[in-house]
Parts: structure tokens; sequence; C-alpha cells
């Protein structure tokens, strides 16, 4: 898990970087379904049941990446990235004792609130203008609830398909198919095929982060109670924080300093 939050703060940083978000992650999405379409005969379908929750996903994440992608053109990584990150664990911890009874120890609870109050920490001050900030908040707030709700979608999915690679790639086959659609019907992305002309080894590359990062996620759902895996993904926060602060020109003080401290004790709490 610590490796997929790795890939998964990589992937956030490109898109970050990228000038044109919207295109980026039509280039992402272009990639990510080229790369799953070439495994998925190599793999068993996923049990029927399964197939509900794929759809499911599928619809709540084009909210997932309108919103990721407004929180990235109003706000810096190291600011709106923790703010979608971090309160999602918590939601999830709640929704998962509710939805598959799932009851953490205290000492495991205690670890998932370190690692949750860690990567809230990471949100520094906004910079830029006011109206900007309030914008990057408000979308990266909404995100942290479509986060929330698409973790427990594939907690159940990924479950009852016996197959978690296959459920994964199936899932971002029709991701893909959906994403590529919108983005074409969009007048404000024609650019969009000439994009990715231009970026494709740059999109290969993100695709190929996104399904390692999410693939490895589902896979530890049906391994580990889902608050758990929600929680040590977004571990991916202290990556991103460095990788912000070396290629982004985003500044790691104290602050994060502190917060990583607080997010390893977390770390270290689960596994004593």
């Amino acid at each position: 898990m610590l490796g997929a939050a790795l890939l998964h703060a990589g992937w956030n940083a490109m898109l970050k970087s990228s000038p044109d978000k919207a295109l980026e992650n039509f280039a992402l999405a272009v990639s990510r379904g080229v790369i799953a379409l070439a495994i998925v005969p190599w793999l068993p379908l996923p049990a029927p049941a399964a197939w509900p929750w794929i759809a499911a996903s599928v619809a709540v994440h084009v909210a997932y990446f309108w919103a990721l992608a407004g929180a990235y053109r109003w706000g810096d990584l190291s600011f709106t990235y923790p703010i979608m990150r971090g309160g999602a664990p918590a939601l999830v911890a709640l929704a998962g004792f509710a939805v598959f009874d799932e009851r953490l120890p205290g000492a495991e609870l205690a670890a998932v609130a370190l690692i949750c109050a860690g990567i809230l920490g990471f949100a520094a001050g906004a910079r830029g203008e006011p109206a900007a900030a309030r914008r990057a908040l408000l979308f990266a707030l909404g995100n942290a609830l479509v986060i929330a709700a698409y973790t427990m979608i594939d907690a159940r999915g990924v479950r009852v398909s016996a197959a978690p690679v296959s459920y994964a790639m199936w899932f971002f086959v029709a991701n893909s198919v959906v994403q590529v659609a919108i983005g074409l019907a969009d007048r404000r992305r024609r650019g969009a095929p000439a994009y990715l002309a231009r970026h494709w080894l740059r999109a290969a590359l993100g695709g190929a982060f996104t399904l390692g990062s999410y693939g490895i996620a589902l896979w530890a759902m049906t391994q580990a109670p889902v608050a758990l895996v929600a929680a040590l993904r977004e571990v991916s926060v202290i990556f991103a924080a460095a990788l912000g602060a070396l290629f982004l020109g985003e500044r790691f003080t104290r602050r994060r300093l502190l917060a990583t401290g607080t997010v390893l004790a977390g770390l270290v709490a689960l596994r004593l």
C-alpha cells in the first residue's frame, strides 16, 4: 500500500504540473484504458454480482475526475491534495462500520485518527487570490466525499468479484470509455487528440501509475478492513508534498515536517 501511495502521488503531481488539467485527464483516461484493455483478455471475468458495482464506481468517478481537475486548477497540490485525501479515510472508517460491520480495535482506530490528522496537517494555507482559494477548497472538500463514496462502492464490488485484478482492469476499461466520450463531446477539449499525440509518453507513464495505484488498493481491500486500506493509501500526501517541493516549487515547511511525523506515528501504531 505504501508503494501504491507513491504511485498515486506521482500521477497527481503529473496532473498538477500539466498546462491544461482537462486535456491531461483525457490523455490519462486514454492511456489507462488502453493498458487495461491489453490486460483483460488474459484474466477471468469478474463474478456477475460485481458488474453493477463497477458501473456505479464508473459513474462516481466522473465526479471525481471533474472535481480533481477543478481543485488543481484553482489551488496548489500541497493544499488541495491533503484535504481531498485526508477527510476520506475518516468517512470510510464510519461507513465501513455501518456497511461491512468492520469494528476496528481501539489501537487501530487511534492509528487511523493519527494518520488522518497528519494528512490534514499538510493542508497549509492557500496562496493566491482569496476567490481562487475558496474555489480550490470547495472542490477539495467535495472530492473527499466522492473519494469516500467510490472507496465503499469498490470495496463491496471487489469483494464479490472473486477476481480483484480482473475487477480493477474492467473498471479502468469502462471508466476510460466514459471519460474519453465526455472529453470528445466537450468543445473545450477539441485539442485532446493533438495533446495526446504530443504527450503520449507522459500519458502512458501516468496511466500505468494510476492502474498500479488503484489496482493494489482494490486487492488490499480483499485482505484487510477497508478503513485501514484507505488510511494507508492516503499516506501519499507525504510523497505529494515532497514532489511538490522538488518539482513544483512548493514549500516543505516545519508544519509539514510535523504532519509527516504524525502520519508516521500512525503507521507505527498500526504495526504494533
